[in-house]
This record gives C-alpha cells, structure tokens and sequence, in this order.
C-alpha cells in the first residue's frame, strides 16, 4: 500500500505532513530529503507480511515517536 502525504508546513526540526483526508503527521525534518519544500508530495510504501513487520513496526514507533523496549 501507498500512502501519500504533502508536507503542509517545515520547521525548524520537524515536518507536518497531511493526507488528502486532512490527517496530519509530524515528521522529523532531518528524516526527509534536503531538497523538499512545503508543497512537496511524499510517498510511503507500507507493506504487510512476516517479512515486512519489522520495518512497518520500525515506521510506526518513529511516526508515533515511541521508544521500543523489548
């Protein structure tokens, strides 16, 4: 699955990303490429599978910026 977001507003640390439905993320800015703008779409792949779990576990702890303890 493809998720799109635009970054709606940079700061100096962070990124406020925002789907198509309105929903807002806050990103850190040092995540993104050097050369985004405001304005800029950005695409995240999601994918599911036993293979897959780490790395989609790995994104949302850092998007819900949770420290992983296990």
């Amino acid at each position: 699955m493809i998720i799109e977001l635009k970054i709606d507003k940079l700061e100096e640390d962070k990124a406020i990303l925002k789907s198509e439905d309105n929903d807002m993320v806050i990103w850190p800015r040092a995540k993104l490429p050097k050369d985004v703008k405001e304005g800029t779409l950005l695409a995240f792949a999601v994918n599911s599978g036993n293979g897959d779990q780490k790395t989609a576990k790995d994104i949302l702890n850092e998007i819900l910026d949770v420290e992983e303890t296990v």
